[in-house]
């Protein structure tokens, strides 16, 4: 049957291509049109047509059903080459239900009536085949076939759908320049020929292409347009798409997410009877259970995922699902694992080409042969992992150069494993400057964490302060140190916060009244999740600040003493640098402290209570003081003949991130700056050192010049009254009421020397860059503050949860205050507590008053907790909380 673009035939072909449920409504008339005039070949074509977009949008019993029609319809017709056609259709059915042999089998008997172009068509077939058993080598020889006789046809309909698939085998060969030369051409002639869903399918193949690069922001950009087309035409490649947006989120360190997105690809699968992904989605889903700890579950799903890939024939599959079942079960420790069952997994992930799994495999290996004394067989592993530190994705050759440390280590070659693990943290930070957008720069740093530990534990062991400081800075708090990738200007995304805020406020108005707030929910996580993908689609590389060098540090500090707590196999470290000297110190368990710092909270909040229960708020003071006299000889006395009297500089870790120093005895009236690492200190410090030579002892330095914001948000106590009162300590006015909107205090905030807001603060559970103030038009977000073109020199928040941290992996740290340091504002004054929003207007009109008078942020802070601390307990508590963060600064007059 003729091909040509006259041919109403082809013409269903393309639409089915393109918009299949707009085809189901037209074969339909056809296909009845073409049986009334006894037109079989035409009707046989209908059907197939009708079977393709059947497959697509509904159901696969139904695609079957019109394909064997159209074969039927083809055989009336005494067409053997149409039946063929329509067997071809049948064969994709079958591999998509998960019957391999089946589809196979119908390529098969197909072949012997076809000729030319449509012999090609079924070595493309077989190769679609081939790819889903992931056999690239196989799929690659039959495309060889299909392509030259494609284009000597001119079937360019066929055309650009092999180049996407075949542009799926270079991608599984690591031949990635090949790849993307495939798929852009199939998406060059899908939008000549107006192929909407095949244009989708292309770009959801860039997507996965761009994510084993390790290209993350391109990735989400080609998913996202992908998916958003597949949910429009309705169609099954939508199951897909969410199965690639899952691989690329735990490519992303982004866990949690990448759980529900794998939830989701499952449940779709499931829906549309997608039998072949379903062992897919439930490896992904056990993947994500065990990097979330959930072990129990990893292994169940990793079995019934290996089970249904081994009823498809799919063995390179099934030993991915396996190794993750393995990988679960010894982090579980329930069950002895076979280090020859691990390294056999290993062996045969190498074969199927799967190099990332194999390193990890390996790596497994390696870790289980040490444990059990086999120090030859666990050497052997990693020289093997050692091998793809060279090429590939760059957390790959991360892990890779961390096997090579490990080797070099066992060999007695202590600088050569230093040097390979510098080149590890050398390539996830390349890595990571790629990523524009603040959380996915931030969850990355979980693959470099094992590395940075392994040097900080050797520095640790060669018992040199100067090496353990370096390697300490070297693992923590890195993405602060990168400069936000926002588009300042950007309307797109300033008209989403703006949609944002309105449905917020609306839903506040909704709940107070006590009506459903169902579907504005659902629009307030629809567009938060708008918002957060669009801002990861940009990709910026940004300088990344090497790590302080000791002596240089010390001539920033002058007088002051900087301590950076670290810790390591549950054991707390100091290090303190004073007068350019470098000194560790062995603090002790981590425990203890941990169980001492978890007590602060709840002592805080009771003594934050005036309205409790007779004795409560003195019975938590007692608590208060005996927890802070323990935690003050575990932390801070055993310093005391290093840092003596001066002013601090605290880099704290772990558990001790969100501790209220100001309780501790040594630290209490004392001049205190908290700060994620002493390479943002010293950036931070140095950032305003035009006035001052680099060394220079005499205090710190004032902020530059520029406006004072004092604004307050609504239902707050006290929250106007206080603005009201800053403002007047500075001469300006203040925005509060309907004044104190969004865009009027960001405007405040630009370029600030100071600015001071009072506002209702929120952490937001699951993306901390949704952390906002409440103003009076709705929230005020990270994503908000990352639009500013100068951040504020020294920002004080009188706002419950505004100074609290959320803290991923590698001590990287989430939220408003993080993100204001990592903006460039010098010194931050917040809570660090989640304590009761109770008034702090006393406490913050005496810091103002010492600012004006010219003492600096950090000593202001501690007179004025010193002066409130007699009023009363709730008093006391509400000052303790506040701490003040990065470097110490000073307000012009």
């Amino acid at each position: 049957m003729s091909q040509s673009p006259s041919d109403p035939g082809a013409e269903l072909l393309r639409l089915a291509e393109s918009d299949p449920a707009r085809l189901m409504v037209v074969a339909a008339g056809v296909a009845r049109r073409a049986r009334d005039e006894g037109d079989l070949a035409l009707a046989s074509v209908a059907a197939r047509a009708l079977g393709i977009a059947a497959f697509h949008v509904t159901d696969l019993h139904v695609a079957a059903r019109h394909l064997r029609e159209s074969i039927r319809l083809a055989q009336r017709a005494g067409s053997p080459e149409l039946a063929a056609e329509a067997r071809l259709r049948l064969s994709f059915v079958w591999c998509v239900r998960g019957r391999m042999d089946q589809a196979l089998a119908e390529v098969d008997r197909a072949l012997p009536d076809l000729r030319g172009a449509g012999r090609a068509r079924a070595e493309a077939q077989r190769a679609v085949i081939h790819n889903h058993l992931r056999r690239p080598d196989e799929a690659l020889a039959a495309y060889r076939l299909a392509v030259p006789a494609l284009l000597q046809a001119g079937d360019h309909l066929w055309l650009q759908r092999v180049l996407s698939n075949r542009g799926i085998v270079h991608g599984l060969r690591n031949e990635f320049a090949a790849a993307e030369h495939d798929l852009h051409e199939a998406e060059r002639l899908c939008r000549r020929l107006g192929l909407d869903l095949s244009l989708a399918i292309a770009w959801q193949n860039l997507g996965w292409i761009s994510a084993l690069r390790g290209e993350v922001p391109a990735a989400l950009r080609y998913l996202d347009l992908a998916e958003r087309r597949f949910r429009r035409l309705d169609t099954h490649q939508l199951c897909w798409t969410l199965a690639d947006r899952t691989e690329l989120l735990l490519s992303a360190g982004l866990i949690a997410e990448a759980r529900e997105a794998a939830e989701e690809t499952l449940a779709e699968f499931a829906r549309r009877k997608r039998t072949v992904g379903v062992p897919e989605a439930r490896l992904l889903l056990a993947r994500t259970a065990y990097l979330e700890g959930d072990h129990e579950q990893a292994v169940r799903e990793a079995r019934r995922a290996a089970l249904g890939f081994g009823r498809q024939h799919r063995p390179e599959w099934a030993v991915v699902a396996r190794f993750v079942a393995l990988s679960s079960s010894a982090a579980a420790g329930t069950h002895r694992v076979s280090v020859g069952r691990v390294e056999r997994c290993a062996a045969e992930l190498a074969a199927a080409r799967l190099l990332s799994s194999e390193v990890e495999a390996r790596m497994l290996a390696a870790r289980l042969a040490m444990e059990r004394g086999w120090s030859e067989r666990a050497q052997r592993q990693l020289e093997l992992a050692a091998r793809r530190r060279l090429r590939g994705p760059a957390i790959q050759r991360v892990a890779a150069w961390h096997a090579e440390a490990l080797v070099r280590l066992a060999r007695g070659n202590r600088r050569g494993a230093k040097s390979a693990l510098r080149t590890a943290l050398r390539v996830h930070d390349e890595h990571r400057a790629t990523l524009g957008a603040t959380d996915l720069r931030a969850h990355a740093s979980g693959f470099r964490v094992g590395a940075a530990e392994l040097g900080l534990r050797m520095a640790l062991g060669d018992g040199r302060p100067e090496e353990v400081l370096a390697w300490a800075e070297q693992g923590r708090a890195r993405h602060l140190l990168m400069k936000p990738a926002r588009p300042p200007n950007d309307p797109r995304l300033a008209g989403a916060l703006d949609q944002l805020r309105i449905v917020v406020a609306d839903l506040g108005r909704r709940r107070a009244a006590g009506e459903d707030i169902t579907v504005l929910t659902e629009r307030q996580v629809r567009l938060e999740r708008e918002i957060r993908d669009y801002c990861r689609h940009h990709a910026e590389g940004a300088a990344l600040a090497a790590p302080v060098p000791p002596r240089e540090l010390g001539r920033a500090l002058g007088e002051r003493a900087l301590v950076e707590f670290v810790h390591v196999d549950e054991v707390m470290y100091a290090i303190t640098v004073v007068d350019g000297r470098v000194r560790l110190r062995e603090l002790g368990p981590l425990g203890p402290i941990r169980a001492l710092v978890e007590r602060v909270p709840f002592a805080l909040r009771r003594m934050a209570r005036r309205q409790s229960l007779p004795g409560s708020q003195d019975a938590a003071e007692l608590l208060l003081r005996g927890t802070a006299e323990r935690l003050d000889g575990l932390l801070m006395r055993p310093l005391a003949a290093d840092v003596g009297d001066r002013p601090l500089v605290l880099v704290p870790s772990g558990p001790v991130q969100a501790l209220p120093w100001s309780v501790l005895p040594s630290c209490a009236g004392r001049p205190l700056s908290l700060s994620p690492s002493a390479t943002l200190w010293h950036t931070g410090n140095q950032a305003g050192a035009t006035s001052r030579p680099a060394g220079d002892a005499r205090g710190p330095l004032p902020a530059v010049a520029g406006p004072v914001l004092a604004a307050a948000g609504p239902g707050l106590p006290g929250a106007r009254a206080e603005a009201e009162g800053v403002a007047s300590i500075h001469s300006v006015p203040a925005l509060v009421d309907e004044a104190a909107g969004t865009e009027a205090v960001l405007a405040g905030l630009d370029g600030a020397r100071l600015a001071h807001i009072a506002a209702h603060g929120h952490v937001h559970p699951t993306n901390p860059l949704f952390s906002s103030l409440r103003l009076a038009d709705g929230p005020l977000t990270v994503y908000d503050l990352e639009r500013l073109r100068h951040p504020p020199e020294i920002v004080i928040l009188a706002a419950c949860d505004s100074g609290r941290f959320v803290v991923r992996p590698g001590d990287e740290l989430l939220g408003l205050s993080a993100t204001f340091l990592a903006l460039g504002t010098r010194t931050i004054v917040a809570p660090v507590l989640s304590i009761l929003d109770v008034e702090s207007t006393t406490l913050m009109i005496a810091l103002h008053k010492l600012l004006a008078a010219g003492h600096s942020t950090a000593a202001a802070l501690a007179q004025a907790q010193q002066q409130v601390a007699g009023e009363d307990l709730a008093a006391y508590a509400v000052a303790a909380g506040f701490v003040c963060m990065g470097a110490d600064s000073t307000v012009p007059g």
